[in-house]
Parts: C-alpha cells; structure tokens; sequence
C-alpha cells in the first residue's frame, strides 16, 4: 500500500469514526444520565434502544411521516419521534417498576437493593427482547433514505492521489445527535429541572428536605435517558438492519463508552461514545471488520488499567 493511499484509508476511516462516534455517544449519554442520578444499572437500556429504533421505523411507515417529510428527512424525524415516545414508557416502567428498588426505597435495602435493581433489569430486557420477536418478528429490517447511499467528495487532494467519501445520512445524523446533547446539557445546566435533577443525583436526602419530589426526579432522569437512546438508536436505523435483539450489540458498547468518559459525567460520556466510534473504525485499518469490538475492549482494559475513574472523571479518595 502507498504512502497516499494510507493516508486517504486513515481519513477516510477517521470521518466514519467521528460520525459513528457521535450517535455512539448520544447513546452513552442516556446511560450516563440514568446511572449518573439514580445509581442504577440498566441491563435493558440497549433494550429501550430496539424500541426505539421500531418507533421510528412504523413511524416512518405507517403514521405518514414518509408521506408529509418524505424520504430523505423522513427517518431523521421518525427518529425525533421515538424520544417523547420512549420517554413516555421509561417513565411508565419506572414507576411501576423500576421505582420499586431505586431512590429512598432502595436505600432502606441497601444490603440487597443493588441485587434486586440487577435481577429487575436483566428480566426487564428479557422481557423485552422476546416481546419484541412476538410483535416484530425475527426478519432484519431497516428504514431506506437516499441518503445512506450517497456521498460528498473531499477531494481531489494532493494533486489527484486523495479522496475521501463523507457519507450524507451518517453526516445528518452525527449533526442531529451532537445538537441533541447540547440541548440536554443546557437543560441540566441552565433549568430548574436540570437544577433538580442533579441534587437528586448529589444527595437525594438534601434534595427532599429542599422540597425536590426525588422520586419524581428519578422518573424524569429514566425517561430522559431512555428517550435519548432511543433517539440514537432511530438514527442508527435509517440504513442499518435490525432486529429484536439489536441491543445485545450495543448495550456493551454504551456501557465501554459510559465507564471510559467517567462514570455520571454528561460530556465525559459522549467523549467516551466517540472515542468508541474512532477505536472502531481506526481498527479497520490493520483488523478484519470481525475483530473491531475486540479493538474497542484492548483500548477500553488499557485505558482503565492507567486511568480507573475514565477519561473525564474525578478520582475517588480513599478514606
């Protein structure tokens, strides 16, 4: 391989990492924030990722999305779609469900509430990964753009030696998922939500004796990160075949995203997400395409070997 073409493989693959990245780190943002305020770890979350990729795609089908946006912005709001109905279920779940074992009812079993919490959500993604084979059927499927299958050039550089292909509908997909993050960080930093949900994370006690329904927090902070996810998972759908058990393949990704930007840190997860995507693409350059999550994991044990609380958290001292 020539010197050129290296380097157009590595820009090529560094454009498709940082795109990847970026819906990867929408993702990991949801998981962020339901760890990040409730403690919980949510083995279903990849699970509520499937939903929402289902949401889009009937969305897109069948409410007349396709018909009134077309084919081309379509899926992108087919995918919008899927957060306020995500949302919706994560808070119905949490409330008859998760609610249960988190918050001041899991402090009162504190010996045996992180048990119960891990038990809830793993028969929660069960429930709904064979739930969704009964409604959905086990048939690959997938929501079609034009733009999945079409490319701006960069290029000719370097004389006529470099071109590097930018896909279109990765590229409207990074965009939505990074003004995505921005706006939810600027509802946790600037809102009287954003306010409330992060005393709740802080010190729930405080929280409800300063008169915050931390209960309620708790239920907002699930639906929010669910409805994220599932906002990430709807744009991965558009030129992506799935079924309904996609989120097996992502939940870990999201998890090695969380922990490498720093466990309850917003940003830090998004940065973990993309550094996800880059790790995964990058690998293609010396890996097979099969070997690519096992890249992610060699950089992921090496970097908590040197850096335990991830790139973007905060050491916990010792006492």
């Amino acid at each position: 391989m020539s010197g050129a073409q290296f380097v157009e493989n590595f820009l090529q693959a560094l454009i498709a990492g940082l795109l990847t990245g970026s819906i990867y780190g929408l993702m990991c943002v949801g998981l962020s924030v339901i760890f990040g305020v409730m403690r919980v770890i949510n083995f279903a979350h990849g699970d509520f990722m499937m939903l929402g990729m289902y949401v889009a795609y009937y969305a897109f089908g069948m409410l007349g999305i396709h018909a009134v946006f077309g084919a081309t912005l379509g899926p992108y709001v087919a995918a919008l779609i899927a957060g306020p109905v995500i949302f919706l279920a994560g808070v119905l779940v949490h409330r008859l469900l998760i609610g249960k074992v988190t918050g001041m009812r899991g402090s009162a079993l504190q010996s045996q509430g992180h048990y119960a919490q891990l038990i809830l959500t793993l028969g929660l993604a069960l429930i709904l990964q064979n739930g969704g084979l009964y409604l959905f059927g086990s048939t690959p499927v997938s929501i079609s753009t034009p733009l999945a299958s079409n490319a701006w050039a960069l290029g000719p550089l370097y004389g006529d030696r470099i071109e590097v292909f930018v896909n279109q509908g990765q590229t409207v997909a990074a965009v939505i998922a990074v003004v995505v993050v921005l706006a939810f960080v600027m509802i946790m930093s600037r809102s009287r939500l954003g306010k409330s949900l992060r005393a709740a994370a802080d010190n729930p006690e405080a929280a409800t004796y300063m008169g915050i329904d931390v209960a309620q927090s708790h239920r907002l902070a699930f639906g929010f990160g669910v409805a994220i996810t599932a906002i990430g998972g709807g744009l991965l759908a558009s030129g992506t075949s799935f079924q309904p058990y996609v989120g097996l393949e992502y939940v870990i990704v999201m998890y090695a995203g969380v922990v490498l930007g720093g466990l309850g840190s917003v940003s830090g997860a998004f940065l973990g997400g993309l550094t996800i995507g880059l790790v995964q693409q990058m690998s293609t350059l010396f890996l097979p395409n099969q070997l690519q999550n096992t890249a992610i994991f060699v950089v992921f044990l090496f970097i908590v070997l040197l850096r335990p609380q991830g790139l973007f958290g905060t050491a916990m001292r010792r006492t």
